[in-house]
């Protein structure tokens, strides 16, 4: 009967132990994955933001620059010397490409409200990094080619006798090279998505 009462104990004592044991690292887990879920929610919340105010930065730069237009005032109705966006082909492509720029962020700020909702979710994530990279290099290219030309406009360039512009169409000027700045802003803000996404994505 002792034996029999031995045999019965000791798996009594180890099932009670391994019980007790297995809570403690359910818990553990469960710490360590909230802690990173909410670290990922602040981050997908700052992206969320960031797009609200990259919307706001491209939009104005493309509507600034498609407004941009100047007539001098001291010719006659027949004889006039006007500047405008759509003279430049250059310019017709920043308007473009800002205006595909804002459309595109407009839309992915679904997947931002879903990356906070879901901020261990890898895909919409991933999916983010991928086509805000790609979109970066479209408003990288439509803000430097833009930029080189207000530059001609308000230097010009004695070598290919390309005067400078800006005294004359002053108003025309200002407005381009706000549009360029604000598409620049854009940028960095575009620049400090990709890293955000990179830096989920790490944590996951």
């Amino acid at each position: 009967m002792k034996n029999e009462s031995t045999t019965i104990d000791v798996p009594a004592e180890s099932s009670s132990a391994m019980k007790g044991k297995a809570p403690l690292i359910g818990v553990a887990r469960d710490h360590t994955t909230s802690g990173s879920g909410g670290y990922n929610r602040g981050l997908s919340i700052f992206d969320f933001l960031l797009r609200l105010a990259a919307i706001v930065a491209a939009l104005a730069a493309a509507a600034t620059m498609g407004t941009s237009d100047e007539t001098l005032p001291f010719f006659t109705q027949f004889l006039q010397f006007e500047a405008s966006y759509d003279d430049l082909p250059t310019f017709q492509f920043f308007v473009i490409a800002m205006a595909l720029v804002g459309g595109y962020l407009v839309l992915s700020l679904p997947i931002s409200v879903v990356t906070i909702l879901r901020p261990l979710a890898t895909a919409p994530r991933l999916l983010l990094l991928v086509l805000d990279t790609a979109v970066l290099a479209l408003n990288t290219a439509a803000a430097s080619s833009a930029a080189a030309i207000s530059y001609l406009a308000h230097s010009g360039n004695q070598n290919t006798n390309w005067l400078p512009i800006c005294q004359q169409f002053g108003d025309f000027c200002q407005k381009s090279s706000g549009a360029v700045v604000s598409a620049f802003v854009s940028v960095v803000f575009f620049t400090i998505l990709v890293v955000i996404s990179g830096v989920a994505l790490k944590r996951h």
